[in-house]
């Protein structure tokens, strides 16, 4: 099959052309030129916030399957949809698990009674938009360079649900971990216990929240089965590894990896300093059912849980942030509290 990157080149697209190119299929990575195409695919350099303009040069790769990596807002997504209109045979598009209600009662933006979990497929969508506010728009831009200020993939889902000649596969992603991860998820935890801390304090609240993740080469062959399989037109897939541990699980887990032996302190949200309390309603969970995509594209993770951490931690300590990172460390602050 001919098949077509978009932002290949970044976090996640790499495996995807790799498992692609891996599989014997033809893959052309759209992407802005700053770094290095993945082994085995061809470059069409331009920019995504332009797609338009590139209209011709995407559809002389005349690409059975598009898989675009980077849609940010409705307008990019119905610029996709004309784009390859009669000049694709699919789209395959990645959304994220945030579109659910459930989002939006753990941010504090839906009303109502909890949802029940884990969310399906057909689990209730938020009602509200725009579920970050500008100024956390902004931020994450700093990382994520493809995303618009309008950021929300309930309109991407809807946008590329309207052209019937051109069935859209939509994924919705899990919160994704592994090297190279631009939001060092594990850095909280792995810097702590590099920097010699013999004790780890953890708000009751945040230690007991459950979300979906993913290994980043683990959803990038989720993402390329999408793209192969013509039984995923038209369907949309929650993605991610079929149990959510808890986030204290999650950090027993780093600990263990790097042979750790100290305490974990868990203490009442209120006590603990605002930086580690739990943000929103934590009573709602985003655990989410994948089975849909196990059932029906036959999808199993290649890489277990127990690697996946470990190439992840020791990236992490290899590759300490430079930059940006969301993550904050006060050490006084934790101290006096363990004191």
């Amino acid at each position: 099959m001919r098949i077509l990157l978009i932002g290949g080149s970044g976090f996640i697209g790499p495996h995807v052309a790799s498992a692609l190119v891996s599989r014997g299929h033809d893959v052309t990575v759209f992407h802005r030129g700053t770094t290095t195409p993945p082994p085995g695919t061809r470059a069409l350099i331009g920019d995504r916030k332009q797609l338009a303009d590139h209209a011709a040069d995407l559809r002389a790769v005349r690409p059975d399957v598009v898989v675009d990596l980077i849609l940010s807002s409705g307008a990019q997504a119905q610029m996709l949809v004309d784009v390859f209109r009669n000049a694709a045979s699919r789209l395959v598009v990645l959304s994220s698990c945030d579109v659910y209600r459930a989002c939006g009662i753990a941010h504090k933006l839906e009303d109502g009674p909890l949802e029940p979990v884990p969310l399906t497929e057909s689990s209730a969508l938020r009602t509200k938009l725009q579920t970050y506010p500008a100024a956390q728009i902004k931020v994450i831009q700093q990382v994520f360079g493809w995303i618009d200020d309008d950021y929300d993939k309930i309109p991407v889902e809807r946008a590329v649900a309207s052209e019937p000649a051109l069935p859209a596969t939509v994924l919705r992603l899990p919160m994704v971990y592994g090297p190279q991860d631009p939001l060092y998820r594990f850095l909280p935890i792995v810097k702590r216990i590099i920097d010699g801390r013999r004790a780890i304090v953890f708000s009751a609240d945040m230690a007991q929240w459950r979300a979906p993740k993913g290994f980043v080469v683990n959803v990038a062959d989720a993402i390329a089965a999408a793209a192969v399989d013509d039984r995923a037109a038209g369907r949309t897939f929650n993605v991610g590894e079929a149990d959510a541990l808890t986030e204290l699980e999650w950090a027993r887990k780093i600990a263990a990896a790097m042979n750790w032996d100290g305490e974990f302190v868990v203490l009442p949200d209120d006590q603990v300093p605002p930086y580690l309390r739990a943000v929103g309603n934590p009573a709602q969970h985003w655990t989410t059912d994948t089975s849909r995509l196990r059932t029906e594209l036959g999808y199993r993770e290649k890489v277990t849980r127990d690697e996946a951490v470990r190439q992840t931690v020791e990236w992490t300590r290899r590759n300490p942030p430079t930059g940006f990172t969301p993550h904050q460390f006060d050490y006084a602050a934790e101290d006096a509290l363990l004191v």
